[in-house]
């Protein structure tokens, strides 16, 4: 089993940065994928971003060039540098892993999910 548990979410003005953080315990982290993915209100949860364990990331379109996913496998430790916030940014932001390196831009490739960390993006 392995335990994913989000930090940093909060509340921040349109152009802003949040760094979130979601500390792995329970399984190698060095060997899993990691994703990052977020539920806005009404919405369907979407993709944002996902790291394989040899380094290799990918996004979402509306957020490349704007956020960077990147892991600190001493720490069992993975991020998510959030930039340029805007309003339709809002949502529970959920960190996930996964065993595997393939169908990582999908929720139903991921075994492991932490509890999600609200980011609120004011205007």
């Amino acid at each position: 089993q392995v335990q994913l548990v989000e930090s940093g979410g909060g509340l921040v003005q349109a152009g802003g940065s949040l760094r979130l953080s979601c500390a792995a315990s329970g399984r190698a982290f060095s060997s899993m994928s990691m994703g990052w993915f977020r539920r806005a209100p009404g919405k369907e949860r979407e993709f944002v971003a996902a790291m394989r364990s040899g380094g290799t990331s990918f996004y979402e379109d509306s957020v490349k060039g704007r956020f960077t996913i990147s892991r600190d496998n001493a720490k069992n430790t993975v991020y998510l540098q959030m930039n340029s916030l805007k309003p339709e940014d809002t949502a529970v932001y959920y960190c996930a892993g996964s065993p595997y390196s393939y169908n990582l831009r999908n929720s139903n490739g991921y075994p492991y999910w932490g509890q999600g960390t609200q980011v609120t993006v004011s205007s």
